[in-house]
């Protein structure tokens, strides 16, 4: 799969600029949201006011009288086909039709000629409910007695998972220390900056869906079946899309009903969530109780680890039962360790479903493990660094639960971050007040299988060269989402066919017009979609090279393409412009196309919920950061931040730094700020940005950054992940970091000023209490 390394390449590994950035910075880019068509019609969701009620009636009479409403549609219009997201468990419908589940549950829908007529006609329906006990504290909805969210499901478990690998009673008999911390995960939402949007319209039996998505052929899938159709028989297209960070990678309410309500009216109807309404979709980070044991020898090394969780899911699925396996799969990576335990309950409550959020499943378990590490190296009078370099994984290694890791560099990280910080001197001299703390992540490149269908590749392309040569277009199912893909794809593309990047063209993301590729998640596109790109590339390159060698009369084995240039290895001058050869292909043998295909080879274990975290490579990561805590207020300034990465050959430098820094982002506002909060009745109490606490541009702190110089010898030139990888050490970062600035562990999400607070408050007067005690 991957080229020869080399030193330089003419396209990969250069800041090039991003080939969509005229468009979103002139205003041209058309998000969702912006599309009109003729006759298009508003449709809006008419939602649950209750966490848990039985629905008695529904009427809708007074909302179809309204002038300007066109249809009016409840779970007596819709089909009643389950769907979800993991197949295991499709658990929800269109609209509920015996009870709602959680603030925000979908009762019905309306179109309309405005979107004002639409507020007006949700206010006309009419439903009874009985209302019911609700569920909505996760760490007591498996209790016996509980309201069940489900009644096929008991205890209200959603998911159960029980692993073991190596002798793990055995391991902690033998341990010289033995320590259990329990931490606590909040939930928290993605927020991306473009609300999710959706304009469905039918031609004859043909339904075609622009949408604000991170997977298009997902979505193709999943709405073919709910209406019974074939996927050729529905179209979905993403304009550009303004941010999915996991949260766009399903359907919603807005597709499946805007198709219906598309169908009756036979017009395009646009449906949206404000920001209210996003935050009562969710999907986003679940709320996790994690108890972690530990047995070390008595220089710190791990011998053994039990993972005991428990998961708030929410109503229903979602992508959860893989969250639920992510939290414990990928908590061995980083650090070696034989034998290994994991307990999971993921459970269902009243509250709104939970899915995939940047790091899926994973930051708040390495939270978690990062933070317990420091305990650990604290009772030995271990510097918190060495226990981490002591026990770092290595290159060519596998982990306990059988995940194969070729190229890391995890120790070279470590040591990188070390020396950046001046981590000793800080160590040495502290300041009161002020804590340095150091944290590891990792994470997939890429899933290791399909969410469905085994029988179809992960990622698919083709590239067309125009008629004369002048231009190349890409075709690709993959998923820009701000993150820069198309971008990094059209280096990829033209460094495989020794092509100019100014040249590039990308049609993507539309499932009639492009080859299949399952989008943005798992932080899979630059591996698995740029390895059919390159092989794309690679096919364009041989076919100029063949023509060229007819060409000149030279050898095949003499020329070389590079930066639009077909040259001979031997004799100086003898060369002809890319395009040149390009027109007399066309001439001779028509279209010049290349194609290029990805499916990863089969990995991983063969235990129960072995494929998930499975992957070809894995990107691995250290951070340093240092903060200062005001005792008075337990504010918290940081003050600065450093981070060392191995995520294999850099494709685009400024693209990576921006993907650090916007992990870096979002891991800083989960572990201070961020958090969805619920009053007793189920109901989000900061669904709006002015009260869900969002970092901006000014609360960040100085960073720097440090890529390895590694090579990933399974990626395309060597490259993997950095996206989500990044984000995985900042959370037991901060932890750590002001816990070494004010010696006692907040053991909850988010870290607020309060609770620092109250814990050296705590502290200050068990101090006192202790040397009153002794006077």
């Amino acid at each position: 799969m991957s080229s020869e390394r080399k030193d330089e390449y003419k396209v990969i590994g250069h800041s090039v600029p991003r080939i969509d950035g005229p468009e979103k910075v002139t205003g041209a880019a058309k998000y969702t949201l912006d599309l009109k068509f003729p006759n298009m019609l508003y449709g809006k969701i008419l939602t649950s006011p209750h966490a848990h009620a039985r629905i008695i009636s529904i009427d809708t009479s007074e909302a179809e009288a309204l002038p300007g409403v066109k249809a009016v549609i409840t779970h007596e219009h819709v089909p009643t086909l389950k769907y979800g997201l993991s197949p295991a468990r499709w658990d929800e419908n269109i609209f509920c039709s015996d009870k709602v589940r959680f603030v925000g549950d979908k009762v019905a829908a309306v179109a309309c000629l405005d979107e004002s007529t639409c507020y007006k006609a949700l206010k006309l329906i009419k439903v009874e409910y009985e209302v019911l006990p609700a569920v909505l504290d996760f760490t007591t909805a498996m209790d016996e007695g509980q309201p069940l969210v489900h009644e096929e499901y008991e205890r209200n478990i959603n998911t159960e998972i029980h692993q073991e690998f190596g002798d793990v009673d055995k391991a902690f008999a033998e341990a010289y220390h033995v320590r259990t911390d329990t931490f606590i995960g909040q939930r928290t939402y993605q927020c991306p900056i473009e609300p999710h949007t959706a304009i469905s319209m039918w031609d004859n039996n043909k339904l075609t869906v622009y949408s604000s998505t991170q997977s298009p052929h997902y979505f193709q899938y999943y709405i073919a079946r709910e209406f019974g159709l074939d996927m050729g028989d529905v179209r979905i297209i993403k304009p550009f899309v303004g941010g999915g960070f996991g949260g766009k990678l399903e359907p919603t309410g807005l597709e499946f009903a805007g198709a219906v309500l598309a169908k009756r009216t036979s017009r395009p109807v646009r449906m949206f969530y404000d920001r209210a309404e996003m935050f009562a979709h969710n999907r986003g980070r679940h709320a996790q109780q994690m108890e972690i044991t530990s047995g070390v020898d008595k220089n710190g090394k791990i011998l053994v680890i039990h993972a005991n969780f428990k998961m708030d899911g929410g109503a229903y699925t979602s992508l959860g039962i893989a969250s639920a396996y992510y939290a414990g799969a990928l908590l061995p990576m980083t650090y070696e360790f034989d034998n290994y335990k994991f307990d999971m309950y993921r459970a269902y409550t009243n509250l709104p479903a939970c899915g995939a959020q940047r790091g899926h499943g994973a930051p708040q378990p390495k939270y978690a493990f990062e933070s317990h590490l420091d305990n650990v190296a604290k009772d030995l009078g271990i510097d918190p660094m060495d226990i981490r370099i002591l026990n770092a994984r290595r290159e060519n290694t596998e982990t306990p639960n059988n995940f194969k890791v070729n190229s890391c560099h995890m120790r070279e990280c470590l040591e990188k971050v070390r020396e950046m910080s001046d981590w000793d001197e800080k160590k040495k001299h502290k300041i009161p007040g002020r804590g340095v703390g150091v944290s590891t992540g990792s994470f997939v490149t890429g899933a290791g299988y399909p969410i469905y269908r085994t029988d179809l590749p992960h990622s698919s392309a083709f590239i067309r060269i125009n008629e004369d040569g002048t231009a190349a277009t890409l075709y690709t199912g993959a998923v820009e989402i701000g993150q820069g893909s198309d971008t990094v794809l059209c280096q990829m593309a033209a460094e495989a066919m020794g092509y100019r990047y100014e040249h590039m063209k990308i049609i993507a993301a539309d499932t009639e017009i492009t080859p299949m590729d399952l989008g943005a998640y798992a932080s899979r596109q630059t591996y698995m979609s740029g390895t059919a790109v390159k092989m794309a590339g690679e096919e364009i390159k041989k076919q100029i090279i063949e023509m060229a060698s007819a060409m000149l009369s030279l050898p095949v084995s003499d020329l070389d393409c590079d930066d639009g240039i077909v040259f001979s290895l031997s004799r100086e001058g003898k060369a002809l412009t890319f395009e040149e050869v390009a027109r007399k292909h066309f001439v001779l043998k028509g279209p010049l196309l290349g194609k290029g295909v990805y499916t990863p080879p089969k990995l991983g274990g063969t235990f129960k919920g072995a494929p998930v975290g499975t992957s070809p490579a894995y990107s691995f990561g250290a951070q340093v950061g240092e903060v200062q805590i005001d005792e008075e207020t337990g504010q918290i300034d940081v003050l600065g931040i450093w981070d060392a990465h191995d995520c294999g050959k850099v494709i685009n430098p400024r693209l990576l730094h921006g993907q650090v820094h916007g992990a870096l982002f979002m891991g800083m506002g989960e572990s201070c700020w961020e958090e969805v909060r619920y009053d007793d009745k189920g109901k989000i109490i900061n669904p709006e940005l002015a009260n869900y606490l969002f970092l901006t541009a000014m609360d960040m702190p100085p960073i720097e950054s440090e890529v390895l110089d590694t090579y990933e010898p399974t990626g395309p030139w060597g490259a993997k992940e950095v996206g989500e990888g990044a984000t995985n050490p900042t959370l037991g970062m901060f932890s750590n970091a002001i816990f070494d600035a004010m010696g006692v562990r907040v053991n909850s999400l988010p870290l607020t000023y309060e609770k620092v607070w109250r814990a050296l408050k705590e502290k200050r007067e068990l101090e006192e209490a202790e040397k009153n005690k002794k006077s």
